[in-house]
């Protein structure tokens, strides 16, 4: 693929960088865990006001049409800024399912909403010692009125701010997708806090109704299709959050001084700095390959398992570089820098580990479903 980029993707990445850099400042952070809020809901208004959203979705839909690809762009920019938004989970639970799976009449009913900033919609996928996509815990079975689920969805993040919760179930032996309603009698969200403050909750679900997405026949495809896209969006997500943390370590080991020289002097330093880089492009450019295959229509289960294999071992190495090179400023909860190791080792575990993700690459070597775009 071609890693440089059109002018309507610059563009976009432009925009989404100044208007978080303008208003996802370390003041604003500060106030937010100060008063208790982990959901920036005027960042959120203004995310949406731009735009933002649209400009990824196809252009029959009054959209952009930049795809993946733009959308990888965008949550980079949220990732150096640690922006507390849940644009991620909205795009690529609600948004994106709905334009893949959805009939028109439910499309255009549901997209304004989306993308307005209305509705919140948020991915319940993983679950402890279950694969992904993988057969859920939660199971669910057909009654007369639909469908109702049963179980526990963990630390689901955004899920105490979310109208919609995108949750994988067992139907029959079978993984299927559906949509709940947190208002709806038989769900209950619970606050679960996280490493990194995304307002997550358990999601409890007891005889509660839901709507599948897609067809439930179709259900291992349609969670495969929505994990594939989840992963290379953490993945970008990463790449932001890695890339501001090494900004912020160049910026401080070359005006930190010891014993009358920058820190940058010390060859220890400067080889650490260097491999926290090599890190970030290594997720980047495997997210993006990964992005522009699926905008292609081109298989790429595989290159996002590899892509989210870089984000959660490469940015635990970057995060984790970053956050020591600072010393003993970098053990202050306090400094910008600890919120870039925060946000790191959250998406190093969220929906599996690096060795999870090896795991799900080799069983998909195992299948010989390379590039068939086989779920894990």
């Amino acid at each position: 693929m071609d890693f440089n980029l059109t002018e309507d993707q610059q563009a976009l990445a432009g925009l989404a960088g100044e208007i978080f850099e303008a208003r996802s400042t370390h003041d604003r952070m500060k106030q937010l865990k100060a008063a208790g809020q982990e959901f920036d809901a005027d960042l959120w208004r203004d995310v949406v006001a731009a735009g933002l959203m649209g400009a990824v979705i196809d252009e029959k839909h009054d959209g952009g049409g930049l795809g993946t690809v733009g959308l990888a762009l965008l949550l980079e920019q949220q990732g150096r800024f640690t922006a507390q938004v849940p644009l991620l989970d909205t795009l690529v639970y609600g948004v994106l399912p709905l334009l893949e799976f959805a009939p028109e009449p439910v499309v255009e009913a549901q997209l304004p909403a989306l993308l307005d900033g209305s509705r919140i919609v948020v991915g319940a996928l993983a679950e402890t010692g279950a694969g992904l996509p993988g057969t859920p815990k939660v199971t669910a079975r057909e009654t007369d009125g639909g469908y109702v689920l049963d179980g526990v969805k963990r630390s689901v993040p955004w899920a105490q701010i979310a109208s919609g919760v995108l949750v994988t179930a067992n139907l029959a032996g079978r993984v299927a997708v559906f949509v709940v309603d947190p208002a709806d009698d038989g769900v209950t969200v619970e606050a679960a806090p996280t490493t990194a403050p995304w307002a997550s909750g358990n999601v409890i679900l007891e005889n509660a109704p839901a709507v599948p997405v897609g067809d439930v026949a179709d259900g291992p495809a349609t969670a495969a299709w929505i994990v594939d896209r989840a992963r290379v969006a953490l993945a970008a997500l990463q790449v932001g959050v890695c890339a501001q943390a090494l900004t912020r370590t160049v910026e401080y080991v070359t005006t930190r001084e010891q014993f009358g020289k920058p820190l940058s002097t010390k060859q220890g330093v400067m080889l650490r700095a260097a491999d926290a880089y090599m890190d970030t492009e290594a997720i980047r450019v495997t997210a993006l390959e990964a992005a522009w295959r699926m905008d292609h229509g081109e298989a790429a289960t595989e290159q996002a398992l590899v892509a989210r294999w870089w984000a959660s071992e490469g940015g635990k190495r970057a995060v984790h570089a970053c956050q020591h090179l600072h010393g003993g400023m970098g053990s202050d909860i306090d400094h910008p820098i600890h919120r870039h190791f925060l946000w790191g080792r959250q998406i190093d575990v969220t929906l599996g580990s690096g060795i999870q993700q090896l795991a799900a690459l080799g069983a998909l070597f195992a299948q010989g479903a390379t590039g068939k775009g086989a779920g894990a």
